[in-house]
């Protein structure tokens, strides 16, 4: 049975769901590092939100984590890389929040355009500042968008029903998606100097950290405001204050900090500022929807490998995993086939999917091809950590579709370049899910793969059939199937053999020894 370890507050509800599914769940909440290591190397799966902090070296300690689920979007707090190489699924909930906090995004904005925090606290100091509270309409004005994934979409959407000019800049939004959506897609560039209020909803990474900077506010045009209910870091808060002070922004709302709990900060005490405790996904409804979720994206990632919304994998939806389900085996045989033939340094890594495979969500198969092709070189290898793991060793990889097919209706080939030469293989389904090897090399064969396997490639001349089966049956090994295939008569040929039980090195060394042999690998599946 898994176990998983609930570190942070979070809704009942998620205790409940992995109960009800069948997993020993314990709730420890408020531990110091020390103490979460000390127990961590216990559990297969770990439930946080913000306040847990799995570094990398509590993961190391986590010998039988396999997921850590977020309960909410931002990941920040956990060493990705740290977990992706010891194979850990990443996960967080991006859905059940989204609503709440581009709610509160809204909330801001009206509370920005109308001074209602500062309205209100006079009034209740028993001023009557009238004049001194002049808003601004929205309705009309141009609403830049900074990252229009889902919280970005439903601002969207919302702004527009306040007739609200909207253009959002985000890498990965398509012309298609932005239509949908009735946005204007633009670059950044653009974006700065015809916003009246820009709203930011991107992740922290690398490439976003900082990108309200100076430089961006000196782009932007006079009396602009700013809203960033995502994450903190994305303004540059020191240049917020100077651009605040020099006029240049009229006001700005702020929900998230750069340093978090924010005790003190550069932006506190200014009139033109309204400022909230990260309450962007602080709903009652939206606490329960992460727990729930995440409880559920745990419980069916340890149950059934379903993958969904992971952040260092491919993602495999319940609806996906039966169509792939075939084909990863597929693809694991291919990798594992190639790594165990493989000798020399792996230098770039090519798989084509063709035909039905071309249809398919390919990043999974093709992280498991790499597991299959590592795997022989490091065992503690899986389909999340293979990867990051090929990167590491700097493997090229790549991807290639093609829609038809003469001889097959599906096709996935593998081509490996090695410091010493380049070798392909392809593999099929029969009967819609049984794999089958069609070809090795430019070889064509027709084998399906068994728990052991000897590879020979060898000369096509009379005699080898002959001794080699003498020779197994001498050395009292039977064999289950018999496959063989060459490129000419008389030239390059191979033969895979299914036998009943694993090959030793001693008779694979009496393989080797036959005349007509020119190598002869044991393999494993």
């Amino acid at each position: 049975m898994p176990k998983v370890l609930i570190s942070d507050k979070m809704s009942p509800r998620a205790e409940e769901i992995f109960k009800e599914r069948g997993i020993e769940v314990d709730v420890i909440t408020g531990m110091d590092p020390e103490e979460l290591k000390a127990c961590i190397g216990e559990y297969d799966g770990l439930a946080v939100r913000s306040s847990t902090k799995p570094n990398a070296e509590i993961l190391e300690a986590a010998t039988n984590m396999k997921v850590i689920g977020r309960a909410g979007i931002g990941v920040d707090n956990i060493d990705i890389n740290a977990a992706s190489a010891r194979g850990i699924v990443v996960m967080n909930t991006p859905f059940g929040n989204s609503i709440t906090t581009a709610e509160h995004t809204i909330a801001m904005m009206f509370s920005l355009a109308r001074d209602i925090p500062q309205a209100s606290a006079s009034t209740h100091e028993g001023k009557w500042e009238k004049s001194k509270f002049m808003g601004a309409e929205l309705t009309a004005k141009t609403l830049g968008i900074i990252g229009c994934g889902n919280i970005g979409a439903i601002v969207a959407d919302r702004a527009l029903g306040l007739k609200m000019k909207v253009i959002a800049y985000d890498p990965y939004l398509s012309e298609e998606r932005a239509a949908d959506l009735g946005v204007e897609k633009v670059e950044l560039d653009e974006l700065f100097p015809r916003a009246d209020f820009i709203s930011l909803h991107t992740p922290m990474t690398d490439a976003t950290r900082g990108i309200v900077n100076a430089d961006a506010f000196a782009k932007m045009k006079d009396g602009v405001r700013i809203i960033n209910c995502a994450r903190g870091g994305l303004v540059v808060e020191a240049d917020l204050k100077a651009a605040i002070d020099s006029g240049k922004v009229a006001g700005a709302a702020i929900d998230v900090f750069e340093v978090e709990p924010a005790k003190e900060n550069v932006l506190f005490g200014m009139e033109q500022v309204i400022v909230t405790p990260h309450l962007g996904a602080s709903t009652d409804e939206a606490q329960v929807n992460v727990a729930i979720q995440v409880a559920e994206q745990l419980s069916d990632y340890l149950l059934e490998g379903t993958v969904v919304n992971a952040i260092n994998m491919p993602s495999v939806s319940a609806e996906d995993a039966p169509k792939l389900a075939p084909y990863l085996k597929l693809a694991e045989q291919l990798g594992s086939f190639a790594g165990q033939v493989t000798e020399t340094a792996i230098k770039k890594v090519q798989i084509e999917y063709c035909g039905h495979a071309s249809e398919l969500n390919t990043k999974p198969l093709t992280a498991v091809v790499l597991k299959g092709l590592l795997s022989p070189l490091l065992e503690t290898v899986n389909m999340v950590s293979a990867p990051t793991v090929a990167k590491e060793r700097n493997i090229e990889i790549s991807e290639v579709t093609c829609e038809s097919l003469d001889e097959f209706q599906t096709l996935i080939t593998l081509t490996v370049t090695t410091e010493a030469q380049t070798r392909a293989l392809s593999g099929t389904l029969f009967a819609g899910d049984k794999p089958r090897i069609v070809e090795i090399k430019g070889i064509a064969i027709d084998a399906e793969l068994g728990p052991n396997m000897l590879f020979i490639t060898n000369e096509d001349k009379p005699g080898l059939i002959g001794a080699l089966g003498t020779m197994l049956g001498e050395n009292n090994i039977n064999i289950a199937t018999f496959n063989l295939g060459r490129n000419q008569e008389g030239g390059d040929a191979i033969c895979l053999i299914e036998i009943d039980e694993p090959v030793s090195e001693e008779i694979a060394e009496k393989v080797r020894a036959i005349s007509q042999v020119v190598r002869a690998v044991p393999l494993r599946f």
